[in-house]
């Protein structure tokens, strides 16, 4: 599959000081904002999910234990053995919510941000 390769997006909205933003790492040498790889894929009151070409690939249950979740690596390493695909990860939270899109090994640039559903 061809896909587009979509700009970082530099100005994310954060929220508050309990929901935002601790999986952003902010990539000088390539003016990016990326995902930590420690980042859980959790669901709750509101949650993540990921996406392969638009198609959500994995929805986390409601009743996991935190440690439970998997970690972004975990997608990545799927990602890793089917690069040629738009691979996303996304989060819908209370006071946020941010896009994600792998552009590269361990690069998962915040493409989108939003104010969330609160």
């Amino acid at each position: 599959m061809k896909w587009k390769k979509h700009k970082p997006h530099l100005k994310p909205y954060i929220g508050c000081l309990n929901c935002g933003g601790g999986e952003m790492r902010y990539n000088k040498d390539k003016n990016e904002i990326i995902a930590s790889m420690k980042t859980r894929i959790y669901n709750g009151f509101g949650g993540w999910h990921i996406e392969c070409n638009g198609e959500i690939i994995y929805m986390p249950p409601l009743n996991k234990e935190w440690k439970d979740f998997p970690t972004l690596m975990k997608f990545e390493n799927m990602a890793r053995k089917n690069p040629d695909n738009d691979w996303r990860a996304v989060a819908y939270l209370a006071m946020r919510g941010v896009t994600y899109q792998r552009q590269g090994t361990n690069r998962w640039v915040l493409i989108k941000s939003n104010q969330g559903f609160a």
